[in-house]
């Protein structure tokens, strides 16, 4: 088999020659064992500022196995990592992240589970002592809510997965602006298997998503893959119309058997605020979806590539390949 490996880069000058001599070892040691026939890496360039392509460019010229892609300008993980999903020439391709806190070491058994023929094979958090405790808690929350709301995701997974050429060529069908690879992976509905792994301390440089992105990439999530939010909102309105109901009988009891209701407060100020205030919150979420939809319409691209190094075409969609089952 061909192997690819597709790491997404931003400003990760500081990590960057200590990862590629890790995976190239590891890639060295596969060729050796005869697991794999051919290796290439592909490192993406997503729009970084400090000397991460002058980089890759570098590597590409010592080893012609090493492949660089160079976006035009920072469209996000999501779009890098599909932009060199959809470069790699590999029967299968590994996907993972340049700091290397996605152990390198479990390729080998992702390889070994795609031969038994898995299409798609994540990765699995087993262990995050490395996290902190509030990174920690709100995942499994996440997770929580993500199925209660009906989303298949695999929990403990990020973007360290391996997909045969045939899930990649799936992926290529969905023309989706607002990606969220973790929550459509698993709707290819394809054959799967897990491999887990010890998530690491990060070899160098700092995280790229702090709290608030963090929280922006989880909340993409929920609008992306489910309308459940939108339904939550109906429901919202019949327990608030059920409430307002209420109210009104309570008003009129104190009103008429009693002395002790101030004229028109109860009746207007309570059931005002508490209704506006559900109002805003219920136009806030369709409006998220309207701007969805917005986004969707115009049908920007996901990436544009400013330049590749020599090897490497430039393409949009998945490298072509039969989609019927090959040996493995």
């Amino acid at each position: 088999m061909r192997l690819s490996i597709v790491l997404p880069c931003f400003n990760e000058a500081p990590v960057l020659s200590h990862t590629l001599t890790t995976i190239q070892a590891l890639l060295l040691e596969l060729r050796a064992s005869s697991q794999v026939v051919s290796t290439e890496i592909i490192l993406v360039d997503d729009g970084s500022t400090d000397q991460t392509w002058a980089m890759i460019e570098s590597f590409s010229r010592e080893d012609q196995t090493v492949h660089g892609i160079k976006l035009s300008r920072n469209f996000g993980h999501q779009s890098a990592l599909l932009a060199g999903l959809f470069h790699a020439t590999g029967d299968a391709v590994i996907s993972l992240d340049a700091d290397l806190q996605d152990d390198p070491a479990v390729i080998a058994p992702m390889i070994d589970a795609y031969k038994k023929n898995a299409d798609v094979v994540f990765g699995v958090r087993e262990d995050r002592t490395s996290d902190s405790f509030f990174k920690r808690q709100s995942a499994v929350s996440y997770y929580k809510f993500m199925h209660f709301i009906g989303v298949n995701l695999v929990e403990n997974h990020a973007d360290f997965r391996l997909m045969s050429r045939r899930a990649i060529s799936f992926l290529g069908e969905y023309r989706e602006t607002n990606l969220f690879l973790r929550g459509l992976i698993p709707m290819l509905g394809l054959r799967s298997a897990k491999v887990g792994y010890r998530r690491s301390a990060r070899a160098a440089g700092v995280s790229k998503y702090p709290t608030l992105k963090m929280i922006s990439f989880a909340w993409q999530g929920i609008t992306n893959l489910s309308v459940v939010p939108l339904r939550l909102i109906t429901l919202a309105g019949l327990g608030l119309a059920l409430g307002s109901l209420a109210i009104t009988v309570w008003a009129l009891w104190i009103g008429i058997f009693t002395e002790k209701a101030v004229p028109g407060w109860t009746s207007t100020v309570a059931p005002l605020y508490f209704l506006g205030g559900v109002q805003l919150l219920a136009i806030g979420i369709v409006g998220e979806y309207v701007a969805k939809i917005y986004m969707e319409a115009k049908r920007r691209p996901n990436y544009l590539v400013e330049s590749v190094t020599a090897g490497l075409e430039v393409t949009r969609e998945p490298s072509a390949s039969p989609l019927s089952d090959q040996p493995r």
